[in-house]
């Protein structure tokens, strides 16, 4: 298996020593997200990464059109988490995220996380309009 913490580096050479926060950056929202959130999870040892990147698609071994479906974060073990899952994980590495981790451990809250987030997922726009997502979904409507 290759690791992403071993393998992999940023667009300026740097390596993440507990993983890899992956995110669609044809997603204006979840561009956004993870400029706000930079700083906080490069602290903790995270980096980020488009799932466009070849090396991710290569990594990660899905096909083209599960590649932006959900956020992925991977970690330095190996470990794969996606969608509402990689939410949590991240939460669970932030002190001020505990509500969320507590609440994700209620029964029935991850279901709910998990239907939040694919609806989340299915209604997003792309503001360079070259997301597959958006157009997937806006063809389902037609």
């Amino acid at each position: 298996m290759i690791s992403l913490s071993t393998e992999m580096t940023d667009t300026k050479g740097r390596r993440a020593s507990r993983g890899w926060i992956l995110f669609d950056r044809d997603c204006g929202i979840c561009t956004s997200v993870a400029r706000r959130f930079h700083h906080a999870f490069e602290k903790r040892g995270f980096g980020l990464a488009a799932l466009q990147d070849p090396r991710v698609a290569a990594l990660l071994a899905l096909p083209p059109e599960q590649l932006l479906r959900e956020m992925r974060v991977v970690t330095s073990d190996g470990e794969i988490y996606g969608g509402a899952n990689a939410i949590v994980y991240l939460a669970r590495q932030v002190w001020w995220a505990w509500p969320l981790c507590a609440a994700a451990r209620l029964p029935g809250v991850p279901r709910i996380l998990d239907a939040g987030y694919c609806w989340f997922a299915d209604h997003r726009d792309c503001s360079s309009g070259t997301c597959s997502v958006a157009r997937e979904n806006s063809e389902k409507t037609i």
